[in-house]
């Protein structure tokens, strides 16, 4: 026993020292990976994130305005070209410089820096306050970026705001001393007062190369489409002024109002003359006795009216052109809420390659002044509210600061580097009073079951027809079921046999309540995100119609897209909301007769849209196709859409067409009414469009053509 406990105690040992070397070479091994992970990290991380955090830090400092390095410019640097009118987006400026940055152009700021002659002597003044603006909005904003190298966009730290303020030969020498300037390729320049007395040119007069051009007074012989930037003329003397809303009913006393001084005695003159006759034109001049800007007389000694204060007391305020193009009155009227009346031939509008001036304000040629009362007059209370609308819509997005007036300038840069990523129409031009409104469509809510769309048809008691609007849908290619919502509870849909025999699935719903709203349920057996609500009576829609307007939803899914098109109206005689089926070139509404939507809408109609709207349509059994139409305008913001030239739609083999009964119109124009109460707006936006197949109208073989059988007017 005793010579065996030895043993043993070797053995009972030997299990704890492998216990304890494990444990020891786990530890050893854990902190070897450590490091290896550790370097791997440090190694292969990408690049471009530590450099962007280094770059977000490196943000653009300026420096003491007062205590600026000086830069000695010699009179012998060359001077570049004259700015080139030939350049376009496409040939003057260089694409390839601008892919660091996902869908986002950046913008390097030079160096601040005061810049002096062989002499000592200034070549510009100091800097402004407004120029100033423009470089902190530039740093501050998600364009900038402190690596030149990685810049798709030079921004030189000159103020060439007003050409008065500096020399032009030298500042021409400036520029071409920039490390990266290269002939002025990718440099983008900003100037609101271009040209000198007596000529008062309407660009910039420094030799600038190919570079870009924000300016304030182009006209169509200087502006380069698609290359330049038309920026308004900034006056913040004025914009700092803090005008009050005008009560709700408040009415104008002036029709019109010119409170410009300096204009054309010929201009003086016929506004004098329309004056003189009209007792709602007033016509204002500079005070002869007080130098400061904020007072305008009326004549030279009474009459005293502040200013812009007064542009509020006029619906439109006249705008003509002085000895530079581009007038601050015109940024002076958006601000008061004031319709500008542009008289000013040959000016290129302030971001007009963007903004829909014709939405916001009068464009007259100066030739027609003498009639401008007349013109004035004709215009209707509807759309002058509509323009009020727009203008303080544009005022508050795009020209009250220096700072938005910066912005919009990189986006619809941007805008044209990415297109594929650009702000549409809508973004730019509808006035956005709910914030956020957006598509719910912007993902896929869920995958559809199927492809194609399926055609949901309402019915009550209409056999004959019913059969052949199945017979003839079912020829279209895309589409994937019939579902018929059979809306007679007092009979049976009929015997299986009788149903008309097609190529794709047919299913019959019967409904338990004859109701309207019975149409837009979000049924089980609808399986795709699309749907095509057409009435039972919708005989004269061709295959090729109903497949060409499937492809143009599949393009626009937020989108209502049908053929019959209305448009609503406000009636200036009874002061309310009117329905309008004639043939206008506008409409805001697509009748759901016949039209294709995502199956997400009848979700939004069932459970969500107001219970009072949905006990309006199915008590007065009408305007569920209105409702649709408001639910969707006012989700994505967005107007319908018509497709095909057909205008109007006939069915001659019905008996009892409902809607040739006059109190059909009234009780339509009391729904748009009723349902405006409801939304406390009326969100249907109103266009000018229509989607036509390509090539439908041209004389060629139609063999050649996608969609030959399209229907006429």
């Amino acid at each position: 026993m005793q010579r065996l406990l030895p043993g043993i105690m070797k053995k009972a040992r030997g299990p704890k020292l492998k216990l304890r070397y494990q444990r020891y070479y786990i530890i050893l091994f854990s902190i070897i990976l450590f490091g290896l992970v550790t370097t791997g990290l440090l190694q292969f991380w990408p690049h471009f994130i530590m450099e962007s955090e280094v770059e977000h830090r490196s943000s653009y400092v300026i420096p003491d305005l007062s205590n600026l390095p000086d830069v000695r410019i010699s009179r012998n640097i060359p001077l570049p070209e004259k700015g080139d009118l030939k350049c376009r987006y496409y040939n003057c400026f260089d694409v390839y410089r601008c892919g660091y940055n996902l869908n986002r152009i950046g913008v390097y700021i030079y160096p601040l820096l005061k810049y002096v002659d062989e002499d000592g002597t200034r070549i510009a003044n100091t800097i402004s306050k407004e120029f100033y603006e423009i470089l902190v909005t530039i740093a501050e904003s998600p364009f900038f970026t402190a690596d030149p190298e990685k810049a798709c966009l030079f921004v030189p730290a000159i103020d060439l705001l007003n050409q008065d303020a500096f020399r032009v030969k030298e500042m021409g020498q400036v520029l071409a001393q920039l490390p990266k300037w290269h002939g002025g390729t990718n440099h983008l320049l900003f100037n609101m007062l271009p040209g000198s007395p007596p000529d008062f040119n309407t660009a910039l007069d420094v030799r600038r190369g190919k570079s870009l051009l924000a300016g304030g007074g182009f006209s169509t012989w200087t502006y380069r489409p698609s290359f330049d930037v038309s920026i308004p003329v900034y006056n913040s003397d004025v914009a700092k002024v803090y005008l009050s809303a005008k009560p709700e009913g408040y009415v104008k006393p002036f029709l019109a109002i010119s409170a410009q001084a300096g204009i054309h005695l010929d201009f003086r003159d016929e506004l004098n003359a329309i004056s003189a006759d009209h007792e709602d034109f007033l016509v204002l001049d500079k005070c002869p006795d007080i130098s400061a800007s904020s007072k305008m007389c009326k004549d030279v000694t009474q009459y005293r009216y502040s200013y812009p204060h007064v542009l509020q007391e006029a619906t439109f305020c006249i705008v003509l052109r002085r000895a530079r193009l581009g007038q601050a009155a015109l940024s002076d009227a958006l601000q008061a809420g004031c319709i500008p009346v542009i008289m000013s031939d040959t000016y290129i509008l302030p971001f007009s390659e963007v903004l829909d001036w014709q939405r916001a304000a009068l464009i007259v040629e100066e030739a027609l002044l003498p009639n401008l009362p007349s013109i004035l007059k004709k215009i209707s209370p509807s759309q002058i509210k509509e323009m009020q609308r727009q203008v303080h819509f544009y005022w508050q997005q795009y020209f009250k600061s220096i700072k938005d007036i910066t912005l919009t300038t990189l986006q619809i840069i941007n805008d044209r580097m990415y297109p594929y990523t650009a702000k549409d129409y809508t973004y730019w031009n509808e006035p956005r009073p709910r914030v956020g409104v957006i598509s719910p469509l912007f993902l896929p809510l869920i995958p559809p079951k199927s492809e194609g769309f399926t055609a949901v048809v309402l019915t009550y008691d209409r056999e004959e027809s019913l059969f052949e609007v199945i017979r003839r849908i079912s020829q279209t290619p895309s589409l994937s079921k019939v579902l018929v919502v059979w809306n007679n509870q007092e009979k049976s849909p009929p015997a299986v046999e009788k149903w008309p025999k097609i190529n794709k699935p047919l299913k019959v719903v019967q409904t338990k309540e004859n109701k309207l709203s019975n149409r837009f349920y979000p049924y089980d057996e609808i399986e795709t995100e699309c749907v095509l609500a057409i009435d039972d009576d919708i005989l004269m829609l061709t295959p090729d119609e109903l497949e060409f307007g499937y492809e143009v939803w599949r393009e626009f899914p937020d989108r209502l897209i049908g053929y019959p098109a209305r448009l609503h109206l406000w009636d200036e005689t009874l002061l309310k909301w009117k329905y309008e089926s004639e043939w206008t070139n506008d409409i805001s509404i697509v009748l759901t007769g016949a039209a294709f939507y995502h199956k997400y809408f009848s979700f939004l109609y069932t459970h969500k849209m107001s219970p009072h709207i949905k006990s309006w349509v199915d008590d007065h059994m009408n305007c569920e196709d209105l409702a649709m139409n408001f639910l969707i305008a006012n989700a994505t913001g967005k107007p319908p859409m018509k497709v095909t030239p057909r205008k109007k739609f006939k069915c001659p083999e019905c008996s009892n067409i409902i809607s040739a009964d006059l109190t059909h119109m009234v009780e339509r124009s009391e729904c748009v009414s009723e349902f405006a109460k409801v939304y406390g707006m009326v969100p249907l936006k109103t266009v000018q469009f229509r989607a036509d197949p390509v090539l439908y109208k041209d004389d060629i073989p139609e063999e050649l053509k996608r969609f030959p059988n399209i229907g006429s007017l």
